[in-house]
């Protein structure tokens, strides 16, 4: 019985950790500072790695964000003198996975944080290498990532020269028919050339006193130059458009004018563009937005669009889901994109909606009011929904207590079949209780950032009733782990013997 009991508390332990994986970020939210944000997280990282080492790896695997994503990378690399051999080699690999699918500029503030903690083992400096090495152009990195990169290369004692082998061909691969050393030249001894055969490192090169090399170069690192040779934003986005990506023609099209394909914009961010608008302006281009909203919904549901039957939402736009000045309207944003991504998961004409203010038009919402979640999640079992998903901070203050007492009162009562499938999604961390807040115990609760995540999530928060053991939960991890290892062929333990990636 003991051992029982154990392993739930354990399971409870790593479900807590996840939700807090998936939600905090150590940036202030609207009931919390960032410096407790970070010390709560500081917490969870050290007690999770050291008390359930193997499962504190296996949540790369998992829907995390970024920022807890390299936040266990590096707290993995720093203590890898406590794991197995066993161990290293299984984190090794969900390692070089999850670097692989973040952001560059994450992966380079990583190696510097690694740098000044001084890890600079075997195992690190591999990692390193084979990374730089999947690079596809480290010419654009030394471009667009300077400091990055240039801090990487010296952490790991890496010659960024191109055509050679071993680790020095490895770091400089991706730069082949560059000429050997231009990168390394590029970042350490810049006046050693007075040309660059890649076109990239040529242009920033010309760029310090040619106005034409500004619109060979990267959008970001164009800016730089353009004060000091007087070219305006707006000329300049228009110039480099063709060249700009999908989140800097969106970042940039209001005060630039340079059009963004939205339909082909993430669910999420697409939302949170939608709610930085004007209410004005998003009532004039309502049919953008909104088939642009509908169509990147259709395309994050993939085969399950249409086939979670009845639907019922209780989405929470009060005045908290303004978030704060780091995360803007975010608890917003996720609420709108699960809207739209759960009207295309129900089934045709069986989805129904429910805004804590009591709006009706989707895309006109604003954090606004109190949090009246009981009687709103009243409202929507009344219509007896196969499926009820609440999105909200947790908060319900209209009166306090009455959305807990609901769901109570319905699935002891009203529900003890469970006819109705009810799931809590919490997109903001609580510090106080290391944890996402909870409505009631009846109900799954789960951690959500982006509405992209959303039917993993539901998958998930099954776990969280309190009833789950550790064997069911090793039992999940374990399949994620393999489906998330197993999807990219390159995947490996870095330094293991025979395993160097070949082709890639």
């Amino acid at each position: 019985m003991a051992e029982t009991f154990a392993d739930l508390i354990a399971a409870e332990d790593v479900l807590l950790f996840v939700n807090a994986a998936v939600t905090a970020t150590g940036q202030r939210e609207f009931r919390s500072e960032a410096h407790a944000q970070r010390l709560s997280l500081d917490f969870l990282h050290e007690y999770v790695c050291v008390n359930y080492r193997p499962l504190y790896a296996a949540t790369l695997a998992l829907d995390i964000n970024d920022h807890n994503a390299a936040r266990i990378v590096e707290t993995l690399l720093r203590t890898a003198g406590e794991a197995s051999a066993e161990e290293k080699r299984a984190e090794g690999r969900l390692i070089a996975r999850r670097l692989a699918i973040l952001p560059p500029q994450r992966v380079y503030r990583l190696f510097r944080a690694l740098r000044a903690a001084r890890v600079n083992n075997r195992r690190t400096r591999a990692i390193l290498r084979d990374w730089l090495a999947g690079r596809p152009d480290l010419g654009h990195d030394a471009v667009k990532y300077r400091r990055g990169l240039k801090t990487a290369a010296r952490h790991a004692h890496l010659p960024l020269v191109t055509g050679g082998a071993g680790a020095a061909g490895s770091a400089g691969s991706a730069g082949k028919g560059n000429g050997a050393g231009e990168v390394g030249d590029f970042l350490f001894a810049p006046g050693r050339r007075t040309k660059y055969q890649h076109p990239l490192l040529d242009a920033h090169r010309r760029a310090h006193y040619e106005q034409g090399a500004l619109y060979d170069l990267p959008f970001t690192v164009a800016e730089g130059f353009a004060a000091r040779h007087a070219v305006g934003r707006e000329d300049l986005a228009e110039r480099l458009a063709p060249r700009m990506t999908r989140l800097e023609r969106l970042r940039t099209q209001r005060s630039t004018g340079v059009g963004a394909d939205l339909s082909a914009m993430p669910l999420t961010r697409l939302a949170l563009y939608a709610l930085s608008l004007p209410l004005d302006e998003r009532v004039r281009r309502r049919a953008e937005l909104t088939g642009a909203l509908r169509t990147a919904a259709r395309r994050t549901a993939g085969p399950y669009r249409g086939t979670w039957g009845r639907v019922a939402a209780v989405l929470d736009d009060s005045y908290s889901s303004s978030g704060s000045g780091e995360r803007r309207r975010r608890p917003l944003g996720t609420a709108l994109a699960c809207h739209f991504l759960l009207e295309s998961l129900a089934a045709p004409g069986a989805y129904t909606a429910w805004w804590t203010s009591g709006a009706v038009d989707a895309l006109l919402v604003r954090p606004w009011g109190p949090t009246p979640l009981g009687t709103r999640i009243l409202d929507a079992l009344e219509h007896a929904p196969e499926r009820l998903v609440i999105v909200s901070d947790g908060w319900d203050n209209a009166p306090p207590g009455l959305a807990g007492e609901v769901l109570r009162v319905w699935r002891s009562r009203l529900d003890r079949e469970g006819r109705t499938t009810v799931v809590h999604l919490n997109p903001v961390y609580d510090t106080d209780g290391f944890d996402v807040r909870r409505l009631a115990p009846s109900v799954p609760t789960a951690g959500i950032r982006d509405a992209e995540d959303l039917p993993a999530l539901v998958e998930i928060a099954q776990f969280a009733e309190g009833r789950t053991g550790m064997a069911e939960l090793r039992e999940y991890l374990d399949r994620r782990v393999g489906l998330f290892v197993d999807d990219d062929p390159f995947c490996y333990f870095p330094g293991e013997p025979g395993t160097a990636r070949e082709g890639r």
